[in-house]
């Protein structure tokens, strides 16, 4: 299947000048990376990480702060690389490397809550949000495979 025709949909004008799948649902083109809901989930998730981390011990500069920030910017930075790719089967690839990365955060995650790094709610409500950014992932990956 052709990317474009994932990426973007074959939409049909609707009221107002609206693009409208033929599910009723409305559709926006996609011409950049940064116009895929996961990379901009991926870049708010990495910005929430990075402000996070600034509460964590300056003991863990080296550790668990640069694991969590490195693993948080590997998200949307594989969706965009392979986005530029010039193949479905490569972005897919780079797909796969974002959730892998997710596996990670969440691992990471846990773990400083273990450590009391932040409260529990907070942990709660980046875990959500982290298993919703997965999801979204693996949908696009799924509708690239149809």
């Amino acid at each position: 299947m052709d990317r474009q025709r994932v990426l973007s949909t074959a939409p049909t004008k609707g009221v107002e000048g609206a693009r409208i799948s033929s599910s009723g649902t409305p559709r926006r083109e996609v011409s950049s990376f940064k116009d895929l809901k996961v990379w901009e989930k991926g870049m708010s998730l990495a910005e929430r990480i990075y402000h996070l981390t600034e509460q964590f011990p300056s003991s863990e500069k080296f550790g668990l702060i640069s694991q969590l920030r490195r693993a948080a910017v590997s998200v949307p930075s594989n969706v965009a690389e392979g986005y530029r790719r010039r193949s479905l089967k490569e972005f897919q690839q780079f797909l796969n490397i974002s959730i892998g990365s997710i596996g990670e955060i969440e691992t990471q995650i846990i773990l400083a809550g273990r450590l009391r790094f932040f409260q529990a709610s907070e942990q709660s409500a980046l875990l959500e949000d982290l298993d919703h950014l997965l999801r979204m992932t693996i949908n696009l990956k799924t509708k690239m495979c149809r």
